[in-house]
């Protein structure tokens, strides 16, 4: 069995939320074509419409219109989804919001301080649970701030700045590392007062609405990797991703893919909408291991899942370090990646911050727990291709938190 054929992804899901966000901040009606699929970026639109913005679909896209937001009469649901609580919590905390904000089991366990704290800093009022949801935030004069982030985190610099549209002064994020800078673009695309310099980025007050927009979501790159993965590592496989977000802070995990040694050509780029666009033939070549380091995540995070399935196939020793941010995820990814790898046979060893892969190695079938994750549940949907007997998934279905065509455009691909 190959992996073979031309892929069209669906719309990247980061894009996706802060279309929707950015929409609703705009003066009059913004068409999104190609909008993520996923539960994840529905969360965000059920939240925004229960905060009075109006949304509708036409055909494939979606119509937002821009208007002033009201405090929702229930509990905003975001779900599993972190960046809809994270991005939504500053957002609405500049537009004088009172909210409540809950989620899903695994959600409700992962940590909101991170977020809570430097807009506690700007002058929030706000209720939780020892940093945790339900979050409850009060109508606050939000003042600007100047935060110097400790972690390279596109989801708190990104609540900072909307909350800093609605602020009193001028608000600046410093970053350690750069994190994926998507909110900079659409904030300097669509009419704010912003600008952004290496790693610090600042914004005013919005003192008019942003300006309308439309836009065609380009393919997600992190679910790419999945599809790119398996053609990497199966012999005969080769495969064509057309209209692939190409932004340079998302593509960690292909200049990693290359590093290992499998065939990564871009075949056309160009520019649309403030983002790079690429076509990619990724095709099989022999691996070989790689280290991963604490400057290389921020650009990956959310690919480790798969990247260990790879080096499961590649000769010699990975490592991967400084990321602790997997402990913090939807679920710990650390200790499902390294569980469930060997269940499968693998020669892995887990670290606080990481793991060590050591290979190449035969997988064997197991059943795997996916901890209600979609990125693990797809991860190791592609170890199964590769493994002496089958991989019985306990929860396929969450797969579709990002991806909900993910199973059948597996399979369409397959020879």
């Amino acid at each position: 069995m190959a992996i073979k054929g031309t892929l069209k992804l669906p719309g990247d899901k980061s894009i996706s939320h802060r279309a929707l966000m950015f929409a609703a901040l705009a003066d009059g009606e913004s068409r999104i074509s190609d909008l993520s699929t996923g539960t994840d970026v529905h969360s965000t639109r059920k939240c925004l419409e229960a905060c009075g913005i109006d949304i509708r679909d036409d055909g494939d896209d979606a119509i937002v219109k821009g208007s002033l937001f009201s405090n929702p009469a229930e509990p905003l649901d975001c779900g599993n989804s972190g960046t809809t609580i994270r991005l939504l919590l500053g957002l609405l905390a500049g537009q004088g919001i009172n909210a409540t904000f809950i989620g899903d089991e695994s959600l409700s366990a992962r940590p909101m301080n991170r977020i809570l704290d430097p807009l506690s800093q700007m002058g929030l009022k706000c209720e939780n649970n020892d940093g945790k949801l339900p979050v409850t935030i009060y109508q606050s004069n939000l003042n600007s701030i100047e935060y110097d982030s400790p972690i390279a985190s596109a989801q708190v610099k990104s609540a900072i700045l909307l909350a800093g549209l609605g602020a009193s002064g001028v608000t600046t994020v410093i970053e350690p590392a750069l994190s994926r800078d998507h909110t900079e673009k659409m904030l300097q695309g669509l009419g704010a007062e912003f600008s952004f310099n290496g790693l610090t980025a600042t914004v005013s007050p919005l003192i008019s609405p942003l300006e309308s927009f439309k836009l065609s979501v380009p393919g997600d790159s992190s679910t790419g990797a999945f599809f790119a993965a398996a053609a990497a590592m199966i012999p005969g496989s080769s495969i064509i991703i057309d209209r692939i977000l190409w932004n340079p802070t998302r593509i960690g995990f292909y200049s990693t893919l290359y590093q290992m040694g499998a065939g990564v050509d871009c075949l056309d780029q160009w520019d649309e909408a403030g983002e790079r666009i690429g076509k990619l033939n990724v095709f099989y070549q022999s691996l070989k291991g790689v280290h991963i380091t604490k400057e290389d995540i921020p650009g990956l995070i959310d690919e480790l899942p798969i990247i260990a399935i790879l080096a499961t196939q590649a000769e010699g020793k990975t490592e991967v370090s400084g990321a602790g941010e997997l402990r913090v995820k939807e679920c710990d990814r650390i200790h499902a990646i390294c569980s469930n790898l060997e269940r499968m046979g693998a020669d892995i060893e887990e670290s606080q911050d990481g793991f060590i892969i050591h290979g190449p190695k035969q997988l064997n079938g197991a059943e795997i727990e996916t901890f209600h994750d979609h990125r693990i549940a797809m991860a190791f949907t592609i170890a199964g291709l590769v493994a002496n007997g089958d991989v019985m998934l306990d929860y396929p279905e969450c797969a579709s938190i990002s991806f909900p065509e993910f199973y059948n455009e597996l399979e369409r691909l397959k020879q």
